[in-house]
């Protein structure tokens, strides 16, 4: 069997005929199988939705009770039988409850690793490199540029930062599902203990992190009110990057802006949206992790996904490994 015949791509997704399931579809399908709860690839609407238990836990807190017709929820390693393929869940070391999702039909074996990271982070299970006919992998930093440093590193400007402007409220932008909760953790096991405050948009998801067994030490919600400006002096304040573009930001105590993100290693950016520090601190993997990864899984053909798709095919064929760019649309940079 050609991989072609078992998983393509669509205008809706990744699409398997055989076991009539697309994975991580842009638009309401029959049954979707999902990676994780990141908006760009888990989206509302789908008749049945096949994912690990925390994903479904984190769609529903996202979108609703009713964010699909029917769930159902896959343990990790444990094989499921989708009319004759056979499909099983591993951890992709992005977020929480992240997966690749391995497909297998008469011996062809297909991994969609959906996103993923390398590095240690105790917030969610690590990656785990499959054997496989045909990786699929995303290309997020897929350019030679892309070298992220160590993330303890970066959490150490924003401590140092601390020590220099005492009287300044660090208002750290990262996205609520993931970021965020990681960089809560950086923090603290970094040495920092005192009160974290976050906006309420993350509220509800860093409550669920805890009762999965994350711990963030003490979080408050970073309410203003005009008879306590000073209680956020010298403070760490975490909430959404869209936060930091009305108001709420303002109100702060001589509001220093950091934001943790790979693109933050992308000067321009940093620069472009107001960010006085930039935490260089990405749940993707960078060009070394990536090129080690496929050494490492020796698949025989690999397929690049949204991202810089071009320079890793190159390096692939460089390498003797059959590669093709996939080209799939709707996928973004939330998790990054």
């Amino acid at each position: 069997m050609k991989p072609e015949a078992l998983l393509h791509p669509t205008p809706a997704g990744l699409f398997c005929p055989i076991g009539r399931f697309y994975v991580d579809p842009v638009r309401p399908v029959e049954r979707a199988l999902i990676t994780h709860g990141h908006s760009d690839h888990a989206r509302s609407g789908h008749a049945k939705v096949l994912a690990t238990r925390q994903t479904l836990d984190v769609m529903r807190i996202r979108y609703g009770e009713d964010f699909c017709g029917e769930e159902q929820a896959a343990a990790w390693g444990e094989v499921i039988d989708l009319d004759g393929v056979k499909v099983s869940f591993h951890p992709a070391g992005h977020v929480i409850g992240s997966a690749q999702i391995a497909i297998e039909k008469d011996g062809l074996k297909i991994v969609v690793s959906g996103d993923y990271k390398r590095g240690i982070d105790p917030t969610c299970a690590p990656f785990e490199p499959l054997s496989c006919d045909v990786f699929i992998t995303e290309a997020t930093f897929g350019l030679p540029v892309f070298h992220h440093p160590d993330p303890k590193g970066e959490i150490g400007k924003l401590l140092t930062s601390l020590k220099q402007f005492p009287e300044r409220s660090h208002l750290i932008g990262a996205y609520a599902l993931g970021k965020a909760q990681r960089v809560i953790r950086l923090i603290r096991d970094c040495g920092y203990d005192q009160p974290i405050y976050i906006h309420g948009a993350l509220a509800k998801l860093c409550d669920y992190y805890v009762g999965q067994g994350v711990e963030l030490g003490d979080i408050r919600p970073a309410t203003i009110e005009k008879s306590t400006p000073d209680l956020f002096k010298g403070a760490v304040v975490v909430g959404p990057p869209s936060a930091f573009q009305d108001r709420w930001a303002r109100r702060f105590n001589e509001p220093l802006i950091a934001f943790a993100s790979g693109w933050m290693m992308v000067r321009q950016r940093a620069k472009q949206g107001g960010v006085e520090l930039p935490l260089v601190i990405s749940d993707h993997c960078d060009w070394p992790e990536l090129l080690d990864t496929i050494s490492e899984i020796g698949p025989s053909e690999v397929w690049v996904t949204h991202g810089r798709e071009e320079a890793l095919v190159r390096w692939c064929e460089l390498k003797g490994i059959p590669a093709r760019p996939l080209h799939l649309v709707g996928y973004e940079d939330e998790g990054d």
